[in-house]
């Protein structure tokens, strides 16, 4: 089987295609109302009935638990509000400081093979990632995006500390996918002490903030969008901000 690093990242639809939307949502926003917004809008692009869509937000704190998450993994259940995600993973966080995109994208159109997508996403986060001089890097054993940390004790002679700056969590219905990916900019790195982060244990969580990068969610707004037109296609300009209905 090929590693993802082989697989190829060009995710882009038929020609003709129309440019995926693009939405950034102000404030926080709930998880029970994100999921049922995604549901609703994988649903209407399976019908033809709505485009593709990538949805940018920022949730208050809480974990969600992937549908292979082990309870033992869950440290503090009391701490913040645990949802059931109905994604792909484990056990993650988020809260404020992090983006969450979810992305809805239609595979029929794409390439309807899960690994390549997984791929092409792990590759959309690393090309953010270098546009502020980041070296965001994929492990075939470890879904996600990981920094190295030269400045941190190694795990391992001659095995240098590695920290998760990014994290992916996919579902498709009817090759319609929802979910997507989180990248920190500046969360509280004490809120993941909660969890075992996709249940990978032995390695550290950092941010942009974090690797001493003074970078806004503004900042990292733009560069995903230049990163996902490398790799997705063409998004739609018109960022609709803050005007999200409850249709979908």
């Amino acid at each position: 089987m090929l590693q993802r690093n082989h697989l190829g990242f060009d995710f882009r639809p038929r020609p003709g295609s129309a440019p995926v939307e693009w939405r950034v949502e102000d404030g926080l926003t709930g998880y029970a109302e994100a999921l049922a917004f995604m549901e609703a809008r994988a649903a209407a692009i399976r019908e033809s009935s709505a485009g593709e869509l990538v949805w940018l937000v920022e949730h208050p704190p809480l974990y969600t638990a992937g549908t292979s998450a082990k309870a033992s993994d869950l440290i503090q259940p009391d701490r913040f509000p645990v949802h059931q995600a109905g994604r792909g993973g484990e056990y993650t966080y988020h809260g404020p400081g992090q983006r969450v995109a979810y992305v809805m994208l239609d595979l029929k159109r794409r390439r309807e093979d899960v690994r390549v997508l997984v791929g092409a996403l792990e590759e959309w986060i690393i090309r953010t990632l270098a546009r502020f001089n980041v070296r965001g890097e994929r492990r075939e054993d470890r879904v996600g995006v990981w920094v190295v940390r030269p400045d941190r004790p190694p795990l391992a002679p001659d095995v240098p500390a590695e920290d998760k700056i990014a994290a992916i969590g996919i579902r498709l219905r009817k090759w319609v996918s929802f979910h997507g990916i989180a990248i920190n900019v500046e969360p509280d790195l004490s809120h993941f002490s909660g969890i075992v982060p996709c249940g990978i244990s032995g390695y550290g969580v950092t941010s942009l903030v974090d690797l001493g990068l003074p970078i806004t969610m503004g900042d990292l707004d733009v560069a995903l969008m230049q990163a996902f037109e490398e790799v997705f296609g063409a998004a739609s300009s018109a960022r609709v901000t803050g005007e999200r209905s409850d249709r979908p």
